[in-house]
């Protein structure tokens, strides 16, 4: 048996990891996840490259989560010949019908506006690649077959699979593969995204006993997270002063997970009486979509998100939220000079209505913008948060007078400490570690503390195109 690693290797984004074998003399082969790459020029053409293999001979996919970095490029994969079945949770199917259509949406209007501009000679350049259309992500979305935490299936003989709550977003699994060899089973487990522990919307992280292989990410593998005390402190400490001063507060987030944990916490706030009545709005259809799909599997939330979302239903006036549906809605939004908290997509701010937000409040010193996840290399929330000014936003350069807070303990992903938590229930050492889903330092500096903090040898970070026994 082989593992190959396609993306999400040596970088954050594009997860991708492709295992071959023998099973009684018959060979298959499968993907964990089949993720887009994000961030600038160069994900574009990663996300264009030719296989090195015949989607139709592909078996199966197992897909951890329902993240675009892990999951859109399927209907790509689907499109170029995949016709078997994506195993999934229940939760992470149901987000699906919501973000990879959105993806195909927003590709084929990027698209059809570039073309257009085009024609009057507003367009220079390459026109925007289309990766798939909506009609083929919803010809995609009919191959998931979903399964509760702890089902057991057989994607073919010889090979069983099972989910696991990684704690990241609803939905988020913890992929557990057992494959058939000679006499024996060789189990592969994969940790898709890893939640924080203590995190105020999902539970944490189930532990897992044995691996021959695991695969394990890295995202924040070299720094630790601030307590989320200590968060919560910074959190209405920027928002009273912000508010105090008259200003708008700017909020990127990711449309599912994110948006629907800092929500929570501004209304436990409240209910705390730490912070006043708030105006917020949620402008992000995609993100009131995820949010509404979180209140139907509430029973997945852990205890604390659902005692808060118990309280605020009756006592919602407490915090004026607004769902923001349409463009113009949207766009009203910007004619407000203050008082308003605005929660908004894209989380890396490339695409998206935060994108116009930035544009109308940057240039305001009373303003606040709050990034409160990942921004990967080549993005503009990347370049916000190294404080570069001006920045190009909407194709013109704008100078950055309001104040930009990182928040780090916001993050759905685990920390250093919180990775190594996960990795301390294993009884024994893995096989082989594969640390992925990180950049360079994050995964080298964290693969380090693996050998040092538990005293395990055969740790490996893959490069983009490595191949490995297993």
């Amino acid at each position: 048996m082989h593992i190959k690693f396609f993306g999400a290797a040596g970088e954050v984004t594009g997860s991708r990891h492709y295992l071959e074998g023998e099973i009684k003399g018959k060979k298959f082969c499968f993907m964990i996840d089949y993720g887009m790459f994000q961030g600038g020029r160069d994900a574009d053409e990663k996300n264009l490259e030719e296989l090195p293999f015949n989607p139709a001979d592909l078996d199966f996919v197992i897909l951890t989560h329902a993240h675009i970095d892990h999951s859109g490029l399927l209907p790509r994969l689907s499109a170029q010949g995949f016709k078997g079945t994506i195993y999934c949770t229940k939760a992470t199917k149901a987000l699906l019908n919501i973000l990879l259509l959105d993806s195909a949406h927003i590709q084929e209007s990027d698209f059809s506006r570039a073309e257009r501009k085009q024609k009057l000679g507003k367009w220079h350049g390459d026109l925007p690649q289309v990766l798939y259309s909506v009609k083929q992500a919803t010809e995609c979305l009919s191959q998931l077959k979903a399964f509760d935490y702890g089902q057991v299936f057989e994607p073919i003989n010889g090979i069983e699979a099972h989910f696991r709550n990684a704690g990241h977003i609803l939905g988020s699994a913890i992929a557990v593969i057992d494959v058939e060899q000679e006499d024996n089973k060789k189990r592969i487990v994969a940790s898709g995204d890893l939640g924080m522990y203590g995190q105020p919307l999902m539970p944490d992280p189930d532990l897992i006993e044995s691996a021959d292989i695991l695969l394990v990410e890295s995202t924040y593998g070299d720094r630790l997270h601030r307590t989320l005390d200590d968060t919560k402190d910074e959190l209405v400490s920027v928002i009273s002063e912000t508010m105090k001063h008259g200003g708008n507060i700017v909020m990127p987030a990711f449309a599912v997970g994110r948006a629907q944990e800092i929500l929570l916490m501004l209304i436990e706030l409240v209910r705390q009486k730490r912070l006043p009545h708030l105006n917020i709005w949620l402008d992000s259809p995609m993100a009131t979509a995820a949010t509404h799909l979180t209140e139907k599997y509430f029973d997945e939330l852990d205890e604390q998100a659902q005692d808060t979302l118990e309280w605020f239903a009756e006592n919602h006036q407490v915090v004026d939220l607004k769902f923001v549906a349409d463009v113009e809605e949207s766009k009203a939004l910007n004619r407000i000079k203050g008082g308003a908290i605005i929660i908004s997509a894209s989380g890396m701010c490339e695409a998206g209505r935060v994108v116009h937000h930035l544009n109308w409040n940057l240039p305001y010193s009373q303003n606040a913008i709050i990034i409160t996840g990942f921004q990967a290399m080549g993005t503009l929330g990347r370049r916000l948060v190294d404080k570069v000014n001006p920045v190009k936003v909407l194709g013109k350069e704008l100078f950055v007078k309001a104040s930009v807070h990182t928040i780090g303990g916001l993050s759905a992903h685990a920390d250093q400490a919180g990775l190594l938590r996960w990795l301390k229930g294993f009884k024994s050492a893995p096989g082989k570690v594969f640390v992925i889903h990180g950049e360079s330092h994050a995964s080298s500096n964290f693969a380090a503390v693996i050998k040092q903090e538990l005293h395990w040898e055969n740790v490996i970070i893959p490069q983009k195109g490595d191949l490995f026994p297993c």
